[in-house]
Parts: structure tokens; C-alpha cells; sequence
């Protein structure tokens, strides 16, 4: 992949893992927050798309998880 392509890729995975990051921050607060919860589900489903695996070859499963364990 081009380089300037390969850094637009990593661009989107980094935004939707910090996308996440703050979903799961208004959850652990209020687990009732269906805006945050749509939001979760949204890049959980984007990092386990096929979209995904082409931006990345980091497993989605790891990521999810090193993510949940950052935010805690």
C-alpha cells in the first residue's frame, strides 16, 4: 500500500479506537446511554469488518480488548 494510504488507514483505525475509547468512558459512568451504546456497537462492528482488515492486519479481537482494558 502507498505510503500515503497506509497513514490515512492508520488514521481511521486510530480515530474509531479513540471513538471507542470515549463510548466506553460515557458507559462505565452510565451504562444506560444509548448513544454511547450505538456508538460502541458501530466501531465494534467496524473492526470486524471486512473494511477494517483492509486498513489493518491487527487482530480486531486484541484491539477491542487492550482498548477495554485501557479505559478499564
Amino acid at each position: 500500500m502507498d505510503e500515503n494510504y497506509q497513514a490515512l488507514a492508520n488514521a481511521i483505525v486510530a480515530l474509531a479506537a479513540k471513538d471507542y475509547m470515549k463510548a466506553l468512558k460515557v458507559l462505565k459512568k452510565n451504562p444506560e446511554n444509548k448513544s454511547a451504546l450505538a456508538e460502541k456497537n458501530s466501531v465494534e462492528k467496524f473492526f470486524r469488518s471486512d473494511l477494517y482488515s483492509l486498513y489493518t492486519s491487527l487482530d480486531p479481537d486484541y484491539l477491542i480488548n487492550r482498548l477495554k482494558e485501557e479505559v478499564g
